[in-house]
């Protein structure tokens, strides 16, 4: 196997694992025996778990950026853009539970090291949101008193306890189409400068 598909291997063990067990109560053990390559095999790739987690958010949650921003690049309207970011983020989180239960979970509890490490993918994923709001505020077609620094975390907040519906209850009576079109009413009407003028 070639060494950058043992390490996507690993990557995807690591995040079903912490998932499942959450990363105090992983064993590096419990990754390699999900990942189906001997224990010392791992730290040929990671120093420790530490090192792992935080490859887990950096190579997933880089995707994502990609993803997204690929999206956004045909599209003019912040409105619109805004709409396709909640829409993209609820349906990758469906589709993907062990990354939406390790972001949901380890983001908020592990130690400052998670903490700083905000500063890189992870942070880059939430300015798409704040960006969107400033390029709205300066077309005047968003409210000039929102702040998008708040606003980002706002908004990814409340996908963040949506996407939690889908790991409580697999069988959400939500389906997604409604969840993202709440989600996006719910803060797209609130951040308008004029709401009544919606096209």
């Amino acid at each position: 196997m070639k060494t950058a598909d043992k390490h996507s291997k690993i990557i995807r063990a690591a995040t079903k694992v912490f998932a499942k067990k959450g990363f105090f109560n992983a064993r590096i053990s419990d990754i390699a025996k999900e990942a189906k390559v001997a224990d010392g095999t791992i730290y040929l790739y990671f120093n420790n778990k530490y090192d792992m987690l935080l490859s887990v958010f950096e190579e997933k949650i880089g995707k994502l950026v990609e993803q997204i921003n690929a999206h956004l690049e045909k599209e003019e309207d912040p409105r619109r853009m805004l709409e396709i970011f909640i829409a993209n983020h609820l349906r990758e989180m469906k589709k993907n539970r062990n990354l939406a239960e390790v972001i949901q979970i380890e983001l908020r509890q592990t130690n400052k090291m998670i903490k700083d490490y905000r500063n890189n993918k992870f942070s880059e994923y939430l300015d798409i949101i704040s960006t969107i709001i400033k390029r709205g505020q300066a077309r005047n077609l968003f409210r000039q008193d929102v702040l998008p620094g708040i606003a980002k975390r706002a908004i990814f907040g409340a996908m963040d306890e949506v996407a939690r519906i889908w790991n409580i209850n697999i069988d959400s009576e939500y389906k997604i189409e409604e969840i993202e079109s709440q989600v996006i009413k719910i803060f797209l009407i609130g951040i308008l400068e004029h709401p009544e003028k919606t096209d």
